[in-house]
């Protein structure tokens, strides 16, 4: 559903030329650039969002998929347009960072990269497929592989429209203290905003949620839908209080934006404590800490629209006003009337990095004739 916008409030001054006066004359002065994730301002929808709450099949990236499509069907059997996955869903998350030293990590990694996604590629398409089927808008976290060196790997987060198109692909910016071992760091030219069928929309990883600059980009984009993909973490340090953090950045990015945001974290199955942790039962506790996850749905007041779930499996369900963003951003609009851009300046740098560029088109083998072989 949509709110309405076409109506004139009573006593507002009537469209158009007044009468007896001529016609101003069109402004010389050019349009300002629409930004990316800019929605008509007659279509404010309203709808269903879904944040999932749960595990990979560890490592094995074809179950993951099949069980982020079961999931995806049945957000979408209660009615959600807008459906948002953990960080790294696809096929998990590398625990092994925290809790081995590098030598020991190192062939997990090889298991992971091996298990990892190519974008575009089979189960990229089967989320599209999936996305299209039941028509809704999605945002999954996958592991992705570089195309030009097996040593690569991103945290990416797909954003896939609900007629099935590949939106954004985003990949996190910079990986968080021991994800280093494992990522290497995206560029800004993800860093969009994304016009759907549930609105602007953007996406931000685990702690990239933390990165205020980042979050800004965002919101002066138009961002009105944020989603926010975590990961749970157990293994941090005994004073961190997971749930919490989650809590407190969707609150902040909420509150700050004047916008919704969709938060959605993974948990960890006793079948990854079992591959992890084995035998060591110290290690066995860690990974089951309570408090390590928190998902749901965060208005533009900061405050959660529903109750989030802690820990357990689940989808957590909300319901999004988009109108509701406007009176809030009277008083505080961050990106707007609240803010001097005559005294605060911020430049993203949105071109593509790649390893190598060349001057010119690189040339292939030169073919040559039979006679010129003489």
């Amino acid at each position: 559903m949509e709110t309405p916008m076409e109506t004139p409030p009573k006593g507002a001054p009537p469209e158009g030329p007044t009468p007896g006066r001529p016609p101003l004359p069109r402004s010389p002065v050019p349009p300002r650039p629409v930004p990316p994730g800019h929605l008509p301002q007659s279509r404010l929808p309203r709808f269903t969002a879904a944040a999932v709450q749960a595990s990979p099949v560890y490592l094995d990236p074809a179950a993951t998929v099949d069980k982020a499509v079961a999931l995806i069907a049945e957000a979408a059997g209660n009615g959600a347009e807008l459906v948002v996955f953990p960080e790294v869903f696809v096929p998990g998350y590398p625990y092994w960072n925290w809790t081995m030293n590098p030598v020991q990590g190192s062939p997990w990694f090889e298991r992971l990269q091996r298990a990892s996604v190519d974008v575009p590629g089979p189960y990229v398409d089967a989320l599209r497929a999936a996305a299209r089927q039941y028509g809704v808008v999605l945002v999954i976290g996958v592991n992705e592989r570089a195309a030009h060196s097996l040593g690569v790997l991103y945290n990416t987060l797909l954003t896939i429209g609900s007629d099935g198109a590949l939106l954004g692909v985003h990949r996190k910016l910079v990986p968080t203290w021991a994800e280093k071992l494992t990522w290497t760091g995206g560029d800004g030219s993800s860093l969009r905003v994304h016009p759907t069928s549930v609105g602007p929309l953007g996406a931000l990883a685990c702690g990239e949620n933390t990165n205020t600059l980042a979050r800004f980009t965002l919101l002066a984009q138009g961002e009105l839908v944020h989603a926010s993909c975590y990961i749970a973490l157990p293994v941090a340090p005994a004073d961190y209080d997971m749930a919490e953090a989650i809590a407190v950045r969707t609150a902040a990015h909420s509150f700050e934006g004047k916008v919704f945001s969709v938060v959605s974290c993974s948990t960890v199955s006793p079948e990854i404590v079992d591959l992890l942790a084995g035998d060591d039962e110290e290690l066995r506790a860690l990974f089951r800490r309570p408090r390590s996850a928190l998902s749901g749905i965060f208005g533009p007041d900061g405050r959660p629209v529903t109750e989030p779930l802690v820990d357990d499996e689940g989808i957590v369900y909300g319901e999004i006003d988009l109108g509701r963003c406007i009176q809030p951003k009277q008083m505080h609009d961050i990106t707007g009337h609240y803010n001097r851009f005559d005294v605060f300046r911020l430049e993203v740098d949105n071109r593509p990095r790649l390893p190598v560029t060349f001057t010119a088109p690189p040339e292939g083998p030169r073919i040559t004739t039979p006679e010129e072989d003489v």
